[in-house]
């Protein structure tokens, strides 16, 4: 409790127009007291866990198994809840059941020869498991997290009265019943969910849902459907916000990289859009060309020769277009300094060669029947019609949209939480590792207040009126944000995409990095940034995705002396063979930080029918001698001004400046 004397009362009176409006919603000192009791008592619960995930790209099967079972957090609870009581094939059914409940019981309803001596079994188990995750919330949470049909049910069984005589005969009448009455399925899949819901309190998405993987929109939708979600924006998401925002570059891009690993699942039945006229254009005008630099990475995935060859035909059209859209916005904007970048025009059409940063290359492709050597970033008629079209279907597809306005919502090009900056990729940096400033319009910006800036100009792309100017330098600005040197999001000074096709010699594939990946193991830079954004550098951490951690040539994902984490270790399946695991997460809860690496996750069938779990091993990173309470949290200091306020509000009804509400009270 504060206590004012005269002179503080002059601060209440200060505030007395929101106290008044404060006492709309505690109108008697018994009601604001109450909630002071109850806010304080949440401060002293422990810290929720919050869970990080990078770079999912997506791979919807690992992602969706990740999700479910919190990166080990409910093994673990598991473990301490039965420890030697239960074998570890009886522990790791449990855990499946908790994963997947719908799944596993129409498993269990062909397997099991005595079906309630099962469902009795396993109610007993997974109410003590919920009784476990559900300890360090108030019982008020833990009730709105409860589902409809069975909270009164749970409420009771989670919260028994261990004074009462009869307590385990109602307890065993209550579970008893539910079997009875052939309710143990839906209580078993409820009761579940609960477990699943309240094991993690809020996810972290450290960027890159979208582009390799097949089923960006299905962890979309997953993630729409969680309790408390945030997004930092990767460089492929920006691509998709751009495409849905109506930028042609980004159309391109995003369909180039479908094309390149064959993934057009996302596309076609995620989002409805139509690649027919695209098909149509590359059998017209590559129809003879084997287009062998396009030929897609299937990875895993069986696709016929006859499919192969016309995405490869589709993929090529594409790309084409993409590199004259993207010349023609470098030519508008020489302020983006990406020259070098222009490529076309440097094509010696008879020698079929090009000049690169001083070396001469030999063409591996020579056909390019759409190309205007006078003017080569010139798109022709079918050219303009198909990009068009492509863009229309990308503008109109409801359920994109509808996405990508989720992507807004939760997003942001950076968020600090919790002590923690989260960001995708890097801040730009000099030379000398101090922040670097780089020029947007005629204002100069560096550090947060760049990220900011461009946190902004991603709203405007989207949100500002179709077809003004500000919209359209906005949207070449989201392209820009996707590969350009001084872009938080891509980090390498040039995406060296025509040389990857057009190039055999390695050599000129290389993208160099910025001055970040120089310092992001340099703990005074680590510190310098996380000041810059108002961070106590000693008790903070910068947790990064984009750049996979090549863990198999002993690369760590703890930088700077445990300052900066990397948690993308390889989600997607086109990179794990270069990391050599599949997949970094981090577990922030009351004890501190748990790294964990996960081994390739090979599909929920197998998850579902064999018990299998991803295989993951946790490295401790901080272990807090003092357990983190609410207290301690971003929560726990609104917690703390919402107390202040209400304590203000005491005195205000104590010394006569606001009026007790009661019911015989007329307005």
């Amino acid at each position: 409790m504060i206590f004012y004397d005269d002179n503080n009362l002059d601060v209440i009176e200060k505030d007395l127009r929101y106290l008044q409006l404060l006492s709309k919603e505690y109108p008697t000192i018994s009601s604001a007291s109450t909630e002071i009791i109850n806010l304080q008592a949440i401060l002293n619960l422990p810290k929720a866990t919050e869970h990080f995930i990078s770079d999912i790209h997506g791979e919807y099967e690992s992602f969706t198994h990740m999700l479910r079972n919190a990166s080990g957090v409910i093994k673990r609870k598991i473990d301490d809840v039965f420890g030697n009581s239960l074998s570890e094939d009886q522990k790791a059914a449990l855990a499946t059941v908790v994963y997947y409940p719908e799944k596993k019981l129409e498993l269990i309803k062909e397997k099991e020869t005595d079906l309630t001596d099962w469902y009795r079994v396993t109610l007993y188990q997974l109410i003590e498991l919920c009784k476990n995750v559900s300890s360090k919330y108030t019982r008020s949470k833990v009730r709105k997290a409860l589902p409809e049909d069975f909270s009164y049910i749970i409420d009771e069984l989670l919260n028994e009265q261990e004074d009462r005589v009869d307590k385990q005969a109602y307890y065993n009448g209550i579970i008893k019943t539910i079997i009875d009455i052939d309710r143990a399925p839906e209580f078993i899949i409820a009761i579940s969910n609960v477990i699943q819901r309240l094991v993690v309190d809020r996810l972290h998405i450290i960027g890159d849902i979208y582009d390799r993987g097949p089923g960006a929109e299905i962890i979309m939708d997953a993630l729409m459907d969680h309790h408390s979600v945030d997004v930092q924006w990767g460089n492929h998401d920006m691509l998709w916000m751009g495409a849905a925002s109506g930028c042609e570059a980004c159309v391109a891009n995003v369909l180039r990289i479908s094309l390149r690993y064959a993934n057009l699942k996302t596309v076609e039945d995620g989002y409805g859009i139509n690649l027919l006229p695209l098909a149509t254009f590359a059998l017209e005008f590559y129809r003879d060309d084997p287009c062998r630099s396009f030929t897609p990475r299937t990875l895993d995935k069986k696709v016929n020769k006859n499919e192969l060859q016309l995405l490869a035909k589709m993929h090529k059209a594409i790309a084409i277009m993409q590199f004259k859209i993207e010349g023609q916005i470098i030519k508008r904007h020489p302020e983006f300094k990406m020259d070098d970048r222009l490529l076309l025009d440097k094509i010696d059409s008879k020698k079929w060669e090009i000049t690169v940063y001083g070396h001469t290359y030999k063409l591996n492709d020579t056909s390019f029947p759409t190309m205007d050597w006078n003017d080569p970033y010139k798109l022709t008629g079918r050219e303009e019609e198909i990009i068009e079209k492509l863009t229309d279907s990308f503008v109109n597809s409801e359920k994109l949209q509808r996405h990508i306005k989720f992507l807004y919502g939760k997003g942001s090009m950076y968020l600090v939480y919790n002590s923690n900056l989260l960001y995708h990729g890097c801040i730009p940096l000099n030379k000398d590792g101090s922040l670097k400033e780089v020029k947007i319009g005629k204002i100069s910006y560096s550090g947060k207040k760049l990220m900011d800036r461009y946190d902004r100009i991603a709203r405007d792309a989207y949100f500002l009126k179709p077809d003004s100017a500000a919209k359209n330098y906005a949207m070449d600005m989201v392209w820009y944000m996707w590969c350009g040197e001084d872009s938080p999001m891509f980090g390498k000074t040039r995406m060296t995409t025509f040389e990857r096709y057009f190039i055999d010699d390695e050599e000129s594939h290389y993208e160099p990095k910025t001055y970040y990946y120089q310092y992001r193991d340099n703990e005074q830079v680590c510190r310098n940034i996380l000041a810059e954004f108002n961070l106590n550098p000693d008790n903070s951490h910068i947790i990064n995705g984009h750049i996979p951690v090549k863990t198999k040539e002993g690369e760590s994902p703890i930088k700077a002396n445990g300052k900066l984490l990397v948690i993308d270790g390889g989600f997607c399946k086109a990179y794990q063979p270069e990391t050599g695991i599949a997949g970094y997460t981090l577990i922030y809860n009351s004890y501190g930080l748990l790294l964990t690496s996960h081994k390739p996750f090979s599909a929920i069938k197998n998850a579902v029918e064999q018990d299998k779990d991803i295989i993951s091993s946790t490295i401790i990173l901080e272990h807090a001698a003092k357990r983190k309470r609410v207290a301690d949290t971003d929560i726990g200091k609104e917690l703390k001004k919402q107390i202040a306020d209400l304590e203000k509000l005491l005195i205000a009804y104590r010394k006569g400046l606001i009026k007790e509400y009661n019911n015989n009270d007329v307005e």
